[in-house]
Order: structure tokens, then sequence, then C-alpha cells
């Protein structure tokens, strides 16, 4: 019994550990569109910048999956007249996940 008893704990470690990684990822992805979205808008005041990140950051906590992000930067571009298309705003979410997941990626 202590064979599987030790499986199943180390799978709950796992299983935990990818969690926390996939938090990071998307806390980082977060900050860097948040960065990437105030330079589309023309705030370009550091403090302003990273003001504006961890409103980006703040905005996942709202619910589970990327759309309360995509929504506040979304809306946040409308008021500011940026024409970015939906589909352009996704793809620069995913480009930067992918940067964001390739660093903590274990190195072979």
């Amino acid at each position: 019994m202590s064979g599987f008893d030790d499986r199943e704990k180390a799978a709950e470690a796992k299983f935990a550990h990818d969690e926390a990684t996939k938090f990071k990822i998307e806390a980082r992805r977060n900050k860097f569109l948040g960065q990437w979205a105030a330079e589309q808008m023309g705030i370009t005041a550091a403090s302003e910048v990273d003001a504006y990140a961890k409103e980006v950051i703040a905005s996942d906590f709202e619910e589970l999956g990327d759309e309360d992000v995509f929504r506040k930067v979304r809306a946040d571009f409308d008021a500011k007249g940026v024409s970015i298309s939906d589909d352009d705003l996704r793809a620069k979410m995913k480009e930067l996940y992918a940067q964001v997941a390739a660093e903590f990626a274990p190195e072979n």
C-alpha cells in the first residue's frame, strides 16, 4: 500500500507544481501584455506603464480563463481609440504566453 501512497503523493505534488507554474506564466504574460497594451495606447511614463500592467494582472482574477484579461484590454483599447482587432489581440496574448512558457521550460 505504501507504493500506491507514494505514487499518489508524487502525482499530487506534480499537479500542484504544474498549477503554480501555470499561474506564474499567466501572471508574467499579463504583465508583458499590459506593458505592450500601454505602449499601444500611448502610455509612456514608466510609473503609468507599471500601474497599467498591474491592472491587467489584477483583471485575471475575475474569472477562470483569459476572457477577463481580453475584455479589460479590449475595453481600454476601445476607450482610447486603438484599432487592433480581436484576432490580433488574442494572437498577441498567445504569443506572449508561448514566450513566457519557453522561459519556464526545463532545459534538455
